[in-house]
Parts: C-alpha cells; structure tokens; sequence
C-alpha cells in the first residue's frame, strides 16, 4: 500500500471537530476516494485498473467517499456482506470538483431552495448526489462533525469508473489488521489513512454544498 498513514491519536488533533468537513489524503493534484465491494468487482477493478466486468453495473448508483473512517463505519472494517474489499481509488482534483459542481443534495435544503418542487426537480436531473452524515470515530461511535458521501450514476458515473480513475489499489490487508486493533481496543495502536480539510476551489460550490 503507498498511502500515507497516521496513528489515529495523532489523526484526531490534526482535524476540525465540528461541521461539515470534506476530508481526504491529498498530493498536489490528486486525491483518493474509497469504496467496498465484493472481491469479484474488487479483483476485476484492480486488475484492469478500472471498473466494470460482468458482476459491475454502471446502471445502479455508486457512491465514493474520501473520508476513511467514514468508508470504515459504513463496510465494518471490511467485514460486512458484499463490502469486503475496500479499493482505495484516485482521481484528480479537477474531476473532483466536476463531481462536487453537479452535486444535488439527497433531501430538502430549505436555505438553498424557495420550493420543493426545484429541489426535486434538480435532483431527478443531477448524476450526482450529496449526503452529510454524522462521522464516525473507529469504535462507531458518532462524531459533532459530518462526514460527505457522493452518490454517481449515469454518464459521470461511467466516466469515474473508466476514465478519470489514476489508479486503484486493494487496501483490504491493512483495514482487517488495524479493524483488528479497533476489536482489541488497541486505539493507541491503531494506525488509519493521514487525512487533511479538502478546500473547495469554487466559492459557489463551496455555498451550495454547505461546507463550514
């Protein structure tokens, strides 16, 4: 694996602990997104270095995640059905900014729409959807701070799976052997992906997605 990596104390004192917060490991002009999927989609992902093969469906809505422990509440340490094999995959900045520009927020935001009706109406048209959800610290346990999740499907969901992906790598090996740790209560130990505040390049979006 040639992430970068953290213990998990030291994670925590680097990061804002309130608010909704893309965090994300970073280089220069890339960043990395995770998902969790059975080890056919899996194998078939990181051989081709890219997604699809007979057991992948790019008519159903796939959704990424850049936050770690966040992909690590939602597959349990890479111990839950259909979820265990978690591919670190990444994309560049700039498609990810394309993805954050088309995104809809997946309910009702009454401080960004004057009527219901727009709001659905946009996300009926939009491939790509927003969640901000509570996050998680390695126990599960909720966080004061929200954590992002985006829901492609469609064209930008092609494009994600077969041309803007950098490279994907398997980090199944390193999440069963620090989920280990989380088990033994071992937290002092407990080594997760070194992580920073993404910073939004649009104003615009930075508004409509409600990051503060």
């Amino acid at each position: 694996m040639n992430l970068k990596t953290t213990f998990y104390k030291d994670y925590v004192n680097h990061l804002p602990q309130t608010g909704n917060h893309i965090l994300a490991q970073q280089k220069s002009n890339s960043l990395i997104v995770y998902q969790a999927f059975n080890p056919r989609i899996a194998k078939y992902a990181v051989d081709h270095q890219q997604f699809g093969g007979p057991h992948y469906s790019f008519s159903r809505m796939s959704w990424i995640k850049p936050n770690f422990l966040w992909m690590m509440y939602r597959c349990g340490w890479a111990k839950k059905e259909n979820q265990k094999r978690v591919l670190a995959i990444e994309i560049s900045k700039d498609h990810f900014e394309e993805i954050l520009a088309q995104a809809v927020h997946s309910s009702f935001k009454s401080e960004l729409y004057k009527a219901r009706e727009q709001w659905q109406f946009d996300l009926e048209h939009s491939e790509v959807r927003i969640q901000w959800d509570p996050d998680h610290n390695p126990n599960g346990e909720k966080l004061d701070r929200r954590a992002i999740q985006l829901g492609l499907k469609g064209k930008v969901l092609s494009k994600f799976g077969k041309d803007w992906v950098q490279s994907i790598q398997d980090i199944t090996d390193f999440v069963l052997e620090q989920g280990e740790k989380v088990e033994q209560k071992k937290i002092d130990e407990l080594e997760v992906i070194k992580e920073a505040v993404y910073e939004v390049k649009m104003a615009s979006t930075k508004e409509y997605l409600m990051i503060y």
